[in-house]
């Protein structure tokens, strides 16, 4: 995935600033494709550029409003049905168990306790999420109800295996 299909998806379902989709991926993909002020605002640049966008309405102090294009809507059909998701996934927790045999076994214990902590907290984290999100009917907002899922499983999946790792090591 890149910022470029993840910014395209965002505007197929509605107009927005550059603003607007930065709290859009806060309260909705950063758990997923993190992204900086900076770098939504240089992807929009050349989004636009591109043809893929275009600024669809200006308004005070230089606020654009943006709007997919049709070869912009083509991209991102391409990307979801053309293309194959990436395998390759790097994990910094899991290479770090791959090395636990380097530490005590209370210190390989205690980083496997950590990772059910963070993976409790995080998985609090998106049930708030989840409250505090004013879900509506929009393919957006199913979509996304259907991801942050994703993440509630994951982190309770990861939570469940730290325990029982952390109970194998002698």
């Amino acid at each position: 995935m890149s910022l470029r299909h993840a910014l395209l998806g965002l505007l197929a379902e509605r107009t927005a600033s550059g603003y607007d989709l930065l709290k859009l991926f806060d309260t909705s993909l950063a758990n997923v494709w993190p992204a900086t002020q900076s770098q939504i605002y240089t992807e929009l640049t050349k989004l636009a550029g591109s043809g893929l966008i275009t600024v669809a309405a200006e308004g005070p102090r230089g606020r654009k409003e943006y709007a997919i294009t049709d070869a912009g809507m083509a991209e991102l059909r391409h990307w979801l049905t053309g293309t194959r998701p990436q395998r390759t996934i790097r994990s910094d927790v899991l290479l770090r168990v791959f090395f636990l045999g380097v530490l005590t076994p209370e210190q390989a214990r205690g980083y496997l306790i950590e990772l059910e902590e963070m993976s409790a907290a995080e998985g609090e984290e998106l049930r708030q999420l989840s409250e505090s999100v004013d879900w509506g009917d929009d393919q957006l907002s199913v979509h996304g109800r259907i991801a942050l899922e994703y993440g509630l499983r994951f982190n309770a999946m990861r939570r469940e295996w730290a325990r029982w790792a952390a109970s194998q090591i002698g």
